[in-house]
C-alpha cells in the first residue's frame, strides 16, 4: 500500500488488475476508471499487461475540487465504468492533456484547470457504476453503431445477458430512456450532424438511420424538430453564413 498527498484518476486503457485500498479488493478492467481522495492508502496489481493513463491533481481550485468530490461520495475509492465509445473519448482528452502539459503556455496553471475540469465533467456525464452497467453501456454503443438496424429487446437482452425484464430495467436506470428512446435520440443526433457538415442527399442520409422510404424519414425528422430535413438544412446554412 501507498499514499500520496494528490487525488489520483486512474484510466484502465489495456488489460486488467486488481485495485486495493483498506481491506477491499476490486477488479479493475479497460473501460474503468478509478478516483482515488488524497492520503488513502492504496495499491494496483495486474492480472494480465495492463496500461494506465494517470493523473495525480494538487492544490485545485473550487471548481474542479467540487467536481472530483462529487464523484467520490464519503471520500472513499470509487471505481466507475466506461463505455467502449467512451473510453476512447476520454483517453483522446487524456493524450490531448498531455500534449498541453508538455507545451510551452503562457498560463499553466489556467490552462491545466481547464482540461482537468473538462475530464472531471466527463466523467461526471458518462461514468456508471458495476458489470452490469457495463454491460448495458456495451450494448448501448452497439446500437449507435448500427443506427440503421431495428432491434429486438430479446436480441438486445442476450448482448447484455441479462432478462428482457432485467435489461429493460438495468438500461433505464443508466440512460434514463427505454432502449428505443435511446435509438430515436441518436438517430435524430446523426441525421442533423450529416444534414448540417456534409453534402449528402436526403435519401442518403435517411438510409443511413433505418430508414428506407425518404417521405417515412421526413415525417419523423419533422415530428421532432418542426421542420423538413431539407428546411432545418437549409437553416443551419444560413445561421452559419
Amino acid at each position: 500500500m501507498f499514499q500520496h498527498a494528490n487525488v489520483e484518476l486512474a484510466m484502465i486503457l489495456e488489460g486488467r488488475g486488481l485495485f486495493r485500498w483498506r481491506s477491499e479488493e476490486h477488479t479493475v478492467e479497460t473501460g474503468q476508471v478509478v478516483l482515488i481522495p488524497a492520503n488513502i492508502p492504496h495499491s494496483f496489481h495486474a492480472v494480465t499487461p495492463i496500461r494506465f493513463g494517470v493523473l495525480l491533481m494538487d492544490g485545485l481550485p473550487r471548481e474542479p475540487k467540487a467536481m472530483f468530490d462529487s464523484l467520490v461520495p464519503e471520500s472513499h475509492p470509487r471505481v466507475i465504468t466506461l463505455s467502449r465509445m467512451d473510453q476512447e473519448q476520454i483517453e483522446t482528452l487524456f493524450h490531448q492533456w498531455m500534449r498541453i502539459a508538455s507545451s510551452s503556455l503562457k498560463d499553466p496553471q489556467k490552462s491545466y484547470s481547464a482540461w482537468i475540469q473538462v475530464i472531471l465533467l466527463f466523467l461526471c456525464e458518462h461514468s456508471q457504476t458495476g458489470r452490469v452497467a457495463l454491460s448495458v453501456t456495451h450494448v448501448a454503443d452497439y446500437m449507435r453503431q448500427h443506427l440503421r438496424e431495428s432491434f429486438l429487446i430479446s436480441e438486445l437482452a442476450e448482448r447484455a445477458a441479462l432478462s428482457e425484464e432485467g435489461f429493460r430495467k438495468r438500461f433505464y436506470g443508466v440512460y434514463g430512456m427505454t432502449p428505443k428512446q435511446y435509438q430515436q435520440k441518436y438517430r435524430l443526433s446523426e441525421a442533423k450532424w450529416l444534414l448540417s457538415s456534409t453534402d449528402k442527399d436526403m435519401q442518403t442520409i435517411a438510409e443511413s438511420i433505418g430508414f428506407v422510404q425518404l417521405h417515412s424519414f421526413s415525417s419523423w425528422f419533422k415530428k421532432r424538430e418542426r421542420y423538413s430535413p431539407s428546411e432545418w438544412r437549409k437553416q443551419q446554412r444560413l445561421y452559419h453564413e
